[in-house]
């Protein structure tokens, strides 16, 4: 790694990062900063562990998805391959996948997705984010049943025992969050606002730059990227969804195309600690 700072990316689902806060996380892998991909729920759109007729799980997809991703930004300026480790890490007593590959780090934490109204869905017992936060369930757990999370506070004390594990004694810290100004960033998914309430209230007195990304609504923005920094994007989400299809899920690259291959939007909030 070549640069002394952290870059930290909360994802609500396997995608977000890619969607929501590219050309961003290909220039910090590409640049040698140290990059973090926090992927918070499953977005297992209520299947759970099953695999809803496929041949593979859709959750397995969708992480391989992000893996494949990852692994391509930080191999973009290499010619030879490296060893990617996956392990089972504790983080405050919860045990969650954590895959490293040169300069990065990817979590899994493999909470029920939310649903779009974020009420959860029936074969995943209705939990979500959205419902934990605020005390209409008392638990939630992993969609394979690998941890549980006793209440809201508990999955904030142990985003942030992740955050002060990979930060070390680095003390440049970037966080890449969703937007939450509903001002900004209208109607979005609720398990977008959920992971970026988690993330601030994880990282709070936590000296650091939070980027703020919106999510949905940039589909009815301007185009504002091209050149090098569209095509950046482009392939990260092409290798996205190739390795998705690869488990035998269906991907919309049109829909994709259409709304947010082009756009690029985010506000920064420097560090007042």
């Amino acid at each position: 790694m070549t640069d002394q700072r952290v870059s930290f990316y909360f994802s609500a689902h396997e995608d977000d990062w890619q969607l929501f806060m590219n050309p961003s996380a290909f220039r910090d892998v590409r640049d040698g900063v140290k990059t973090v991909f926090v992927h918070v729920t499953a977005g297992d759109a209520g299947l759970g562990t099953t695999n809803g007729g496929r041949k593979h799980p859709y959750y397995l997809a969708r992480e391989q998805g992000a893996e494949s991703a990852i692994v391509f930004m930080a191999d973009a300026e290499e010619h030879a391959r490296d060893d990617k480790r996956t392990v089972s890490a504790a983080i405050n007593g919860h045990p969650m996948r954590r895959v490293s590959y040169r300069n990065t780090i990817a979590y899994f934490l493999r909470l029920p997705d939310g649903s779009t109204d974020g009420g959860g869905y029936a074969d995943t017992g209705y939990q979500s984010l959205k419902l934990l936060a605020e005390a209409k369930i008392q638990t939630i757990a992993a969609i394979d049943q690998s941890t549980t999370y006793r209440s809201w506070n508990e999955l904030v004390a142990t985003v942030r025992a992740l955050i002060d594990r990979e930060r070390g004694q680095i003390t440049s810290l970037d966080m890449h969050i969703p937007e939450l100004d509903p001002a900004i960033n209208p109607n979005d998914h609720p398990d977008h606002v959920m992971t970026a309430k988690l993330a601030l209230e994880a990282a709070h007195n936590l000296k650091a730059r939070r980027i703020h990304h919106p999510g949905y609504m940039c589909g009815a923005r301007p185009e504002n990227l091209g050149g090098y920094d569209r095509d950046m994007k482009c392939a990260v989400y092409a290798v996205t969804l190739a390795a998705i299809q690869a488990l035998d899920h269906s991907t919309n690259w049109q829909h994709y195309d259409q709304s947010f291959i082009a756009r690029d939007y985010f506000r920064v909030e420097n560090s007042t600690v």
